[in-house]
């Protein structure tokens, strides 16, 4: 992809511009932001901070000038610097702890990867963690490759009626505007694959996406030499029916190992981030057949090399499909597994309920050597939800937890980031993952903390208030759609914030089940509370619709005065002022339906406390003094009774814990005992729940493993 053909070249002392802004590492390291920023602040905010779209819209004359410019030299030198050093994986963590793995690789397949907004193929939470996954990998040296589809239409946006419906918009990606390019084989030509389906064969196309040291490969079927419907098949991110869905992940999965060895990359070990990638299995067990492999055998090689993660506790977020729809579209998959074909379904076949299907998360639990949950208590849910291992008690079923992380460098905040190289030093980034470390937020002068803690709730509201302006005059929306948006919203008022995904495990009601106490909470004289809502319910889901109607309606009811908001069209952008920004961070999902959750984690490395069920990765972050628990007390089958319960602990923490430690100031309006919290927020979350943690549990626990037990099988020294 020759993006720029058109325009006239770079300045020759600034031509690796083009270089740093289609590589994302710019994305989460300060150097890299500061050059796109100094070059031109005005396009740096009218691109939404995509610097590919900048270089086309960017004077030439503007370009000429920084090429002159002494001071944007500097910086632009300290980025490219900084990026050679990166590429180059010169002394990173892996190769000081791992050298006998020299040479070898992770392929991490995931159906969404959430790294910027200029690249929306991105739903939520599992992307988000596939994002950050990668980023700590380029950070670590570790030899990851992703694998995810290319999404033209990207995942949609969001708009709201006025009566609060959620409607969707697909928006066509404009692919010179985005930091991909073509992925070419050995010889240099473009990466095509045929992935057969049905009695056809469909041709998927591949981009890369350089991400620092990793390199993510995606998958796209919108070639003419397909027919128009194998066109739309990677059109948009969890669209269409379950036929269009099995297809996908046939795509992702069979599709995804035959270019990794197009592009002549053989990894060693395969990571699957949910049952999406199951199909992986099926081309790797064809390939060892056609090698001379038994079943047995291939499928024995395939469990040593092969790491599994499940991040849902809810049967119905398992894909699952009738086996004659897997057979219909496999049709052209068997190859030379022939009789060895059922064998291959059995390793799918489940009842969740609904009759034997086949399901993809059981496929990956059978084929995998290596299975975990994504916290310690999802852990638990798992090893009893999946009773596929006869004869083997729940405690010993081979289901491991690797609770999940955040990266540190992207969801920091930079006021924040500038106070730890202050006090912490100015590598307190490459000490992250060192609990006695962050002791050190404790010598924090809590002026300094609650005056950048101050900063960051006003650019929110900032932010929350031109997004208004922005509906009201560009997008001539009516003047309630505008005031549900939160211009009312009180600048020094304690915040509340609740963003994700609107479905009804998730009770984004529960604040409201009283709705006069709750009034009263949030318009109390000199002490006001408010709390901000934003997220997307799934385009088929209409009950998680009808929550987020409701919770839009609140915002509109006089009784609530203006302190309750909803930001419409949440996507990483909105995120990141939102878990920088608000005081608390509240979460109260039907327990145990959380496997994980990571914005708690995002929020409180920023200092913002956690409020929350004892669910997902709670339930062993709360320390007693680093946020609230929220616990009824309730535990029964009666709904309601436990909502009941659990809204009016949440109360009672806002009445008697929350609110009066927020407004407890001094004779200089700093509040000791709030910014105490905040202090064990930041000291026992970070390090515990950070990426650098997870990837390295990874590797320890999983890839290294994996990796070694590949060497041994391919007859290769796995010796230091």
């Amino acid at each position: 992809m020759n993006r720029y053909s058109t325009l006239p070249p770079l300045p020759d002392r600034i031509r690796r511009l083009e270089e740093l802004a289609v590589d994302l590492w710019w994305s989460w390291h300060p150097e890299g932001r500061a050059v796109f920023r100094r070059l031109d602040y005005d396009a740096w905010r009218a691109t939404a901070h995509n610097p590919v779209r900048m270089l086309w819209v960017i004077p030439r004359a503007r370009l000429e000038a920084a090429a002159n410019d002494p001071a944007f030299l500097v910086l632009y030198d300290s980025a490219i610097a900084a990026l050679d050093e990166a590429r180059a994986a010169h002394n990173t963590w892996w190769a000081r702890n791992l050298p006998h793995l020299s040479g070898q690789s992770i392929a991490y397949f995931s159906a969404e990867f959430a790294l910027h907004q200029s690249l929306p193929i991105y739903a939520g939470g599992l992307g988000v963690l596939a994002g950050d996954h990668c980023k700590e990998a380029s950070d670590l040296g570790v030899p990851l490759i992703g694998v995810g589809f290319m999404y033209p239409q990207g995942y949609f946006h969001q708009h709201v009626s006025a009566e609060g419906w959620q409607e969707e918009t697909n928006e066509l990606l404009n692919w010179v505007d985005a930091p991909i390019e073509q992925a070419t084989t050995p010889d240099g030509l473009p990466c095509l694959t045929p992935v057969p389906l049905d009695d056809r064969s469909v041709i998927v196309a591949v981009w890369r996406v350089r991400v620092g040291r990793v390199q993510l490969y995606l998958l796209d079927t919108n070639l003419e030499e397909n027919a128009p419907w194998d066109r739309e098949l990677s059109a948009r991110l969890y669209g269409g029916d379950r036929e269009t869905r099995i297809q996908q992940e046939i795509i992702l999965g069979i599709g995804g190992v035959r270019a990794l060895r197009a592009l002549g990359i053989e990894p060693g070990a395969f990571h699957l981030n949910e049952g999406h990638a199951g199909f992986v299995v099926l081309q790797r067990i064809r390939e060892m057949i056609d090698r001379g492999s038994t079943f047995d055998d291939a499928l024995a090689e395939i469990r040593q090399t092969t790491v599994f993660t499940t991040h849902t506790p809810v049967a119905a977020g398992h894909d699952a499909f009738p086996f004659h729809l897997v057979e219909k579209h496999l049709a052209g998959c068997w190859g030379t597994l022939g009789s060895d074909r059922e064998r291959f379904l059995a390793l799918g076949s489940h009842d969740s309920g609904a009759g034997e299907q086949f399901n993809m998360t059981a496929l990956a639990l059978r084929s995998a050597g290596s299975v975990n949950a994504v916290s310690k208590l999802h852990g638990h849910v798992t090893r009893a939800m999946w009773n596929i291992w006869p004869g083997v008690p729940e405690p010993e079923r081979p289901v491991t937890s690797v609770t999940n992380g955040v990266h540190m460098p992207t969801w920091i905040a930079p006021d924040l980031a500038e106070l730890f190289a202050r006090y912490l030093g100015p590598d307190w980034l490459e000490r992250q993952d060192n609990p006695t470390f962050w002791n050190g937020v404790l010598e924090i002068p809590d002026d300094e903390l609650w005056r950048v803690r101050q900063m960051l709730r006003r650019y929110l509201f900032a932010f929350v208030r031109e997004r208004s302006r922005q509906r009201w005059t560009v997008e001539r929306v009516g003047i309630p759609r505008v005031v549900a948006a939160g211009p009312l919203l009180d600048p020094d008022a304690l915040t509340l914030g609740f963003a994700r995904r609107f479905a009804g495990y998730k009770r984004s009601e529960l604040i409201f089940h009283d709705p006069e106490r709750l009034a009263r909470i949030l318009n109390a004289a000199g002490r006001p509370v408010q709390v901000i809502f934003a997220g997307k319910a799934h385009p088929a889901d209409d009950i998680g619709k009808h929550h987020l109607q409701r919770v839009y309606k609140h915002a509109l009811d006089p009784l609530f005065a203006g302190r309750v908001a909803f930001v419409d069209d949440y996507d990483l952008h909105v995120a990141h002022f939102l878990v920088q920004g608000c005081d608390v961070w509240l979460n109260n999902p039907r327990k145990p339906l959380e496997a994980s959750g990571t914005s708690g984690m995002k929020a409180a490395i920023n200092g913002v406390p956690h409020l929350s069920i004892g669910d997902g990765w709670w339930a062993e972050g709360f320390s007693g003094e680093n946020g609230w628990l929220i616990d009824g007390g309730v535990i029964s089958d009666n709904n309601d009774a436990v909502d009941a319960a659990d809204s009016d602990a949440l109360y009672r923490l806002l009445e008697e814990e929350v609110v009066p430690a927020f407004y407890e100031r001094d004779a200089a309006q700093v509040p000791h005992r709030w910014v105490a919290t905040i202090k064990e927020a930041i000291r026992t979350v970070a390090p515990r729940f950070c990426a650098r943690r997870m990837v390295k549990e990874y590797v320890e626990r999983m890839y290294a493993p994996a990796l070694e037990r590949k060497a041994v099988v391919g007859g290769l020294s796995h010796e230091p």
